[in-house]
């Protein structure tokens, strides 16, 4: 399964004429708008935006979290606009670690668009190999299509499945926000700190080794000693709001543990009820949260 491709051979693909769209998911966690400034400053030759708010999101209730999933009407209607065909390759880039790009590639893989990649460095990388950048409001210009979507609905788990998932020996969940966070030692985002009862840690940020990702072999260790024994199909992951969790389901795709799950309202829709339980302090292996 191709995910991950370098700088080198994004510019190759580009330059070969292959059907390619090169997607720029950079954007900054309250600041709207950020996203779009850097991309009109500087981007990819011929990259198209996608904003994390209104592309790679849609507005939804408190309890779907901050950035709800974009239902199979907007997400076709989005594919739609960057005229995305299935023989298209999408490559999705960011600002450097991958996080928003991940979101931008589970969404169009689990939309069954399984010509997607991520560029491994994103932006900084390809700034430093030294290779040419374009700026102004003008980029791309792309036919529209109809392309009709449906997201795998399988890939997401739903608020009584979390709670199934909670109370079995065998399910675990993992937090990819910072420990930091997951300990509740601060809260940057959301109005309470803590994690969900139960849930491992795992930072996104450690499937990472200068700026660039591990190697699937590594990955792959790291993931089996953290969940010894768990099936990646009994894995589902959270972060904040649905956003960095893609960034793990991406890493355990590239360890060849496939079939991991998202709860994408993760923090801030768990806490959007406030009966729900809520736990601090260190990790420890899953128990019964409800």
């Amino acid at each position: 399964m191709n995910i991950l491709v370098d700088v080198s051979g994004a510019r190759r693909m580009m330059q070969d004429g292959a059907l390619v769209r090169v997607i720029d998911c950079r954007a900054v966690l309250g600041s709207a708008g950020a996203g779009a400034t850097a991309w009109m400053e500087s981007r990819l030759p011929g990259a198209l935006h996608a904003d994390l708010e209104l592309d790679l999101s849609m507005p939804g209730l408190p309890v779907d979290g901050r950035h709800p999933l974009p239902d199979d009407r907007h997400l076709s209607s989005l594919l739609s606009r960057w005229g995305l065909t299935p023989d298209h390759w999408l490559i999705a880039y960011d600002a450097g670690d991958g996080a928003y790009a991940a979101r931008a590639w589970w969404l169009a893989t689990r939309a069954g668009h399984a010509r997607t990649l991520v560029i491994d460095g994103g932006l900084r990388a390809w700034m430093q190999a030294q290779l040419p950048l374009e700026s102004g409001a003008s980029g791309m210009r792309v036919d529209p299509i109809e392309r009709s979507v449906r997201l795998d609905r399988s890939a997401i788990v739903d608020f009584q499945s979390l709670e199934r998932l909670l109370e079995s020996a065998s399910g675990a969940l993992l937090d990819a926000r910072s420990a930091e966070r997951y300990r509740g030692d601060v809260e940057p985002i959301d109005a309470v700190a803590g994690h969900v009862p139960g849930a491992h840690n795992r930072p996104y940020v450690e499937n990472l080794t200068r700026g660039v990702f591990k190697s699937p072999d590594r990955l792959r260790e790291e993931f089996e000693a953290l969940l010894p024994g768990t099936a990646p199909a009994d894995v589902v992951h959270m972060c904040g709001s649905g956003v960095t969790a893609c960034h793990n389901l991406l890493a355990m795709d590239l360890a060849g543990l496939r079939g991991s799950r998202l709860f994408a309202p993760s923090w801030s829709g768990w806490i959007a009820d406030a009966s729900r339980p809520i736990a601090w302090g260190g990790d420890s292996p899953p128990t019964p949260a409800l």
